[in-house]
């Protein structure tokens, strides 16, 4: 199927981070793990997994007039696969990045019903329609439901690629997208009970624990250690959130005896995690270790001390030996898992070939052996016995030092059920080991990762008990599964998906396998019997047993109230004693917090004056001095009472009533008790209210202590005017009786406040008073006194009250940690925020303050700073989505920042024509001023070879040369944020090239295989080179010799190849260089270039430095 699309109708991140593009916010998301591919085993059922016939297409998308797309997003036409419909959704201008954005969406997602889900494998692609090869194409996969209805890639290829039109990516103005999706049937996720299909349960996922959950359900399958567990010394007293051994013991307990899916919160509470720990994706490995650290600790000193060593400690020993003489150095360590290689590695036993491997010290890297001196050797590992249960972490994750970012490694690495360590006559054991010890073990856990390098999602097969049945532990759902699932569909690499629609090239579909096993647990079969035990519950303390059934039985009682709840009324009953314990306190407008106030569970059948008896036992008002109002909400959103029960209605049952009164059919009945109490304070029974008379609530404003009260309800005439009543309300404040007093109604606070006041001299009725209305009011204010008082009226107190909002500032540099806090007003100017900032940090310029806002989700900065008066309010800053922040970030800029604003600032590398190491400038200029400006700048901040040199800019990407700005390009559109700038001098000999002379490319690389591929990576700082007609190679590499100052030993191991498109073809020394570069239509200059093979000995950086400027790691921690 082909489109066109003649008529147009938004986070940096690692290549393989996917989103749902709907649930984007500016930094990690933490309600979607990582957020990252997840299986579709997830959501399958037992009976009916994924099938294995998937139904696949090819759909290509061709999109007119690309670079002229006025709108933020696009979507393609819709296709079908497998029965459903999908199109393809992009974001032309990126979704908040400065990459194209492109998911796979569900077409029809807003018309499924309820609890639909779909898995899909699928990949997206942009054709470069001038070279094939470099066509960009992403694959992954999805279980597509309600949440998740697009999945896909937010930043898919840079926009500056694309968007270039010598790049390939838009000829004629047309971009081609390609999608191949093949889909698997799932059927209803929502029924399946694991206890009833399996015998196990799961456990519930936090935000982002999945990685725990598969870690914590392996260690219970251990018996063994599940029997140590629950052996720890713990007391009844004992808090399950303070202790991580009885934490661990309830956790336990519950998975071997609930019916339903299990809890960590107890047990991540022990480690001292916050909510945020919880939504951050740790370390597996990490956390094991970290773990069994911490419960090894928590055993010494009890009766099951040493039982972490005695499960998973084992021992090697590295040695180096000398080759000439007779010297030998060992040292003996201890392990609790082993870290195996995996790529490079075809299968387990290939990496403890690795693992073991010997390595030569000779040359330069001679072993200095004590009095011997310098001495070739032998350096290696073997092993000196190896633990009842053996942890093998897979390295599936490792730093590119060329990308210089973290990648996972998705190669095919094969696993055995039966591992045999003594093979080949016990080549991996050192002398010492003793080999009456029969090393054989079985697989009893695989687990798994199924994503990219920043997250995914974790699951584990285990098969408990060593039999042939495996089951798949995924967060709450456990499901039988065969060996093939287990093992081989675990191995990683490729997997091919044949075309299955007619009238299409068969050619099948090749997916990236992005699930693979990661851990693998093995244990001894010697040992078997006596790991995989009995447990039950005599092992438990019976204190454990007695505080979990407990547990159980207030859980089956919470179900049955709720299984019952549809033959009950809850009845919500306010009285005058809730209205002055609130107002004031907990709340300032209406007149009362519903959930606060004392709630009945009343059967639906009981008669309502059959309530009343229950009333007049719990509140000791008798049932005949009981008036009930109903509450009703208003059209401006205000919750008043509105008329009191007609005896009819207080004849009929509880849940006729409920049904009256309330529209939205909730199962709620909320009351106002009024009670009239005579001299004695005794209650009496109500006046009776004619239509005339109207209940009224009063509230008294202090404005010299900022304090707002309930003083009462009085009954007024419509007919009468508040004038009328000032005696009654001057007693009813503690007043003297003729204070003067000032009146105001109190009409709404959402989304404005209105509070006017109330002409004394009118009737209710003409001011338009009703039931349920509240009055507030004051003592008339004297003129002199304003000044003292922030808030001298009503209105204006409320007013504060309504936008008053605490802000915590942070520095950009420290943004976990509060600087100072100040009480501003959510209805501030950006103007108002910036004076306060300044005044309170003693600046006498507040446009130097530059404003970033929070990211409620992932708790830090967002990217982009706060522009000048940008935003009208404060509360525009603090709102992030559905959600409202109180943290602000403040810089302190060394200009004004509207001055910032139309400057532009570029970092740039000043390589200087002699010295090592390059500068790095910030380069500040008017946004209109062009690259020679630019240059010029630079001149005046760093050392020259002579006063009159000529300077250039090039933009370096990946250590090549793209581009060498004009002098007259204005840097406006120049992007710093993903190329390198690089200002250099212009060599002498550039300036005066010959009629035949050459100026090519010169960069660094080296050869790496991958995936049965040989690949070119370039490293170091690419440089331009003059080269004559007729000079040969051996010219060329004194020239480059000299220029690099290479020494000569070293230089030697040098090899200079003729690059064209990745392809190296080596040079000789006779060869002449320049018939290699002779003109032609090439894929962009830097694709041709001469190479220099060499080692890359540049040190490496420990972490990227052109991450998003926030993205911070945390370490697991376990703080008891």
């Amino acid at each position: 199927m082909t489109m066109m699309t003649p008529h147009p109708s938004d986070q940096q991140e690692d290549e393989e981070m996917l989103v749902p593009h709907s649930d984007l916010v500016d930094g990690p998301q933490p309600l979607v793990e990582g957020p990252q591919p997840m299986e579709a085993e997830s959501n399958g059922t037992v009976e009916n997994q994924a099938s294995d016939e998937p139904q696949a297409s090819h759909f290509t998308w061709a999109i007119e007039n690309f670079s002229r797309l006025n709108i933020k997003k696009l979507y393609s036409d819709v296709f079908t696969v497998g029965g459903y419909k999908w199109r393809v959704l992009i974001f032309p201008k990126g979704n908040n990045v400065e990459y194209l954005s492109m998911y796979l969406d569900v077409a029809d997602s807003a018309t499924l019903p309820y609890g639909w889900n779909r898995y899909s494998q699928f990949s997206l692609a942009v054709v470069n329609q001038m070279h094939n090869k470099y066509t960009i194409k992403k694959d992954t996969q999805h279980q597509f439901n309600q949440r998740e209805s697009d999945w896909g890639f937010t930043s898919f290829m840079p926009l500056s690629e694309l968007y270039d039109p010598n790049k390939g990516y838009l000829v004629n103005d047309i971009c081609i997208v390609e999608a191949d999706v093949a889909v698997r049937k799932v059927v209803d996720y929502w029924a399946y009970d694991s206890k009833k299909e399996t015998g196990y349960v799961g456990l519930k996922n936090q935000g982002a624990t999945c990685y725990m959950n598969s870690l914590l359900q392996t260690l219970y399958h251990i018996p063994y250690f599940r029997k140590a567990v629950y052996h720890m010394p713990t007391t009844e007293n004992d808090n399950p959130s303070g202790s991580i051994p009885l934490a661990l013991q309830s956790l336990f307990y519950k998975l071997q005896y609930n019916d339903t899916s299990v809890a960590t919160k107890e047990l991540t509470k022990s480690f001292g995690w916050d909510t945020y720990d919880s939504f951050m994706q740790h370390d597996v490995q990490e956390l094991n270790r970290v773990l069994c650290e911490k419960l090894e600790d928590k055993m010494k000193g009890t009766v099951v001390e040493g039982t972490i060593q005695k499960l998973f400690e084992g021992h090697h020993m590295n040695y180096i030996e000398c080759i000439n003489v007779d010297f030998k150095s060992t040292r003996k360590e201890s392990f609790y898992d082993l870290q195996l290689d995996v790529k490079g590695c075809k299968d387990v036993y290939a990496s403890f070939d690795k693992y073991v491997e010997v390595e030569r010290l000779e040359g330069d890297n001679k072993y200095q052996a004590e009095e011997h001196g310098l001495q070739d050797a032998k350096k290696g590992v073997l092993f000196i016995d190896f633990p009842p249960v053996l942890q093998l972490q897979l390295k599936r994750f490792e730093y590119d030092f060329m990308r210089d970012t973290m990648v996972k490694i998705n190669d095919r690495y094969e696993f055995p059920l039966e591992l045999d360590l003594d093979r080949e006559n016990g080549k991996f054991l050192s002398p010492e080991a003793d080999r009456s010890v029969r090393n054989l073990y079985m697989l009893h856990s695989v687990l798994v990762h199924s994503g990219g390098v920043h997250g995914g999602h974790y699951y584990a097969f285990i098969r408990p008990t060593l039999t042939d049945q495996w089951y798949k532990f995924d967060d709450e759902r456990v499901t039988k599964e065969d060996m093939k699932k287990a093992l081989e569909e675990q191995y990683g690499g490729e997997e091919e998906l044949p075309q299955t629609n007619p009238g299409y090239n068969n050619t099948p579909f090749k997916f990236t396998k992005y699930s693979n096993a990661y851990m693998l647990v093995y244990i001894r079969v010697s040992d078997k019997d006596k790991i995989i035990c009995d447990v039950d519950e005599k092992d438990i303390a019976e204190h454990l047993r007695i505080r979990l059934k407990k547990e159980q039985e207030e859980k089956e009682d919470k179900r049955r109230y709720k299984a019952q709840a549809h033959l009950y009324t809850i009845i919500k009953v306010a009285r005058d004693e809730d209205l002055k314990e609130q107002i004031g306190k907990d709340i300032y407008f209406d007149l009362v917090d519903h959930d606060k106030v004392r709630n009945f569970r009343i059967q639906k059948q009981m008669s309502f004056n059959l309530f009343k008896e229950e009333v007049a036992k719990e509140f000791g008002i008798p049932v005949q001095f009981q008036r009930f109002w109903i509450w009703a909400k208003r059209q401006n959103h205000t919750y008043r009472p509105n008329r009191p029960l007609t005896p009819h209605e207080e004849a009929q049952t509880v849940g006729a009533l409920r049904e009256v009164s309330n529209k939205a059919h909730n199962a709620e009945l909320k009351l106002f008790l009024e009670v009239e109490r005579g001299q004695d304070f005794l209650p009496v029974p109500p006046p009776e209210k004619i239509k005339d008379d109207i209940l009224l609530f009063f509230k008294l404003y202090d404005p010299e202590k900022e304090e707002l009260r309930y003083v009462g309800r009085l009954f007024v005439k419509s007919s009468s005017k508040p004038v009328e009543i000032l005696t009654e309300l001057n007693q009813l404040a503690g007043f003297s009786p003729d204070e003067e007093i000032e009146l105001y109604e109190e009409i709404k606070f959402e989304p404005n406040v209105m509070c006017e006041r109330l002409d004394k001299r009118a009737s209710f009725r003409f001011s338009q008073i009703e039931d349920g209305d509240i009055i507030c009011f004051q003592k008339h204010p004297p003129p002199e006194s304003e000044e003292q008082i922030r808030f001298p009226d009503v209105p204006s107190f409320l007013e504060y009250v309504k936008n008053r909002q605490i802000v915590h500032f942070r520095t950009l540099e420290r943004p976990k940690e509060d600087e100072f806090s100040l009480e501003l007003a959510k209805n501030h100017t950006y103007d108002d925020v910036v004076e306060r900032i300044a005044q309170r940090l003693g600046l006498d310029d507040p446009s130097k303050i530059r404003l970033t806002t929070h990211n409620c989700y992932s708790q830090q900065p967002k990217p982009n700073p706060v522009k000048y008066r940008s935003v009208d309010h404060l509360l525009d800053m603090l709102v992030h989505y559905n959600q409202i922040s109180d943290i602000l970030y403040y810089e302190v800029l060394d200009i004004p920042l509207p001055e910032l604003q139309c400057l532009k600032t570029l970092k740039v590398a000043y390589h200087h024509a002699t010295k090592d190491e390059a500068i790095i400038l910030n380069i500040r200029l008017p946004k209109q001023s062009t690259v020679g400006d630019v240059l010029n700048e630079i001149k005046t901040k760093v050392e020259l070879s002579h006063p009159n040199v000529e300077l250039r800019l090039l933009e370096v990407f990946y250590h090549k040369i793209y581009k060498i700005f004009p002098i007259n390009e204005k840097i406006e559109n120049i992007n710093d944020q993903y190329w390198t700038l690089r200002a250099e001098e212009v060599p002498e000999e550039e300036k005066n090239l010959g009629p035949n002379d050459r100026l090519i490319h010169v960069y660094h690389f080296t050869k790496e295989n991958a995936q049965n591929q040989v690949q070119v990576q370039n490293f170091g700082e690419p440089f331009f080179l003059v080269i004559h007609e007729g000079e040969t190679l051996a010219d060329v590499k004194i020239r480059v010799q000299k220029k690099l100052q290479v020494p000569d030993e070293e230089f030697l191991k040098w090899k200079f190849a003729f690059l064209s498109l990745g392809r190296p073809e080596y040079l000789e020394d006779a060869d002449i260089v320049s018939s290699r570069f002779q003109r032609r239509d090439v894929y962009g200059a830097w694709e041709q270039y001469l190479g220099l093979e060499h080692s890359d000995t540049t040190p490496k950086r420990a972490y990227a430095a052109n991450q998003n400027r926030h993205m911070f790691e945390k370490p697991v921690k376990i703080y008891n």
